[in-house]
């Protein structure tokens, strides 16, 4: 099953300049709890988790994305598969993965994505095993 059938397309990133403050902002307004960082053309540098926000509490305005991200971010080429993307999740213990192209962020695909994935397929052998 092809991961670029799950992820979310086109999602909200921040530069590594700017504020955690501004961060925050982004994930509450968008209901995220993370967000690709990236430069330029989209090209990924890091990821920004609600954790790492949580972190800095109290200094959000004047700290920057790039102070708290993790800037060699696990990420997932736009070809792979939902079952790769589920087998690097569960390895690595992390929510979510920046879906890349050439190095440009295109996607993200979470958990959630994933189990919904999986209920596809579930409901689709439930109607097979029905016939």
């Amino acid at each position: 099953m092809q991961i670029f059938n799950w992820i979310t397309p086109n999602p909200t990133c921040v530069n590594p300049q700017d504020t955690l403050e501004k961060a925050r902002e982004l994930m509450t307004a968008g209901g995220f709890r993370r967000l690709p960082v990236v430069e330029g053309d989209k090209r990924l540098v890091g990821m920004i988790s609600e954790r790492d926000v949580r972190q800095h509490l109290g200094y959000l305005p004047q700290t920057r994305v790039n102070a708290a991200m993790a800037s060699s971010p696990i990420s997932i080429p736009q070809g792979e598969t939902a079952e790769f993307a589920a087998k690097l999740m569960l390895q690595h213990k992390i929510g979510g993965l920046p879906v890349i192209n050439e190095g440009r962020v295109v996607g993200i695909v979470t958990t959630t994505d994933l189990l919904k994935a999986l209920l596809n397929v579930v409901q689709a052998a439930g109607d097979i095993l029905k016939q």
